[in-house]
């Protein structure tokens, strides 16, 4: 695959960015509440295997954008499912 030019990777950088940090305040609530009823389990596992599946795609095309937020984001949803099957 061709090399991107630098502004591509930055605008993917930027998105990813923006998609991932949108995901944290619903984790910090979870975790300072230590709710999560009402959290849907079947979304969140759901979620997570389309995040591992763009990680590997981006593993595979070599795309640092594509790695970085999906890298983050799974480490989010797993720690919501963590939460999720502690606090119920």
């Amino acid at each position: 695959m061709d090399q991107l030019p630098w502004y591509v990777e930055a605008i993917g950088l930027f998105a990813g960015a923006c998609t991932t940090l949108s995901f944290l305040p619903q984790v910090i609530k979870a975790w300072r509440s230590r709710s999560t009823k009402d959290i849907s389990l079947a979304m969140f596992v759901l979620f997570a295997a389309g995040v591992s599946s763009w990680l590997i795609y981006g593993l595979l095309i070599d795309s640092l954008s594509v790695i970085l937020a999906n890298a983050a984001t799974l480490i989010l949803v797993l720690a919501m499912l963590a939460m999720k099957r502690r606090y119920g």
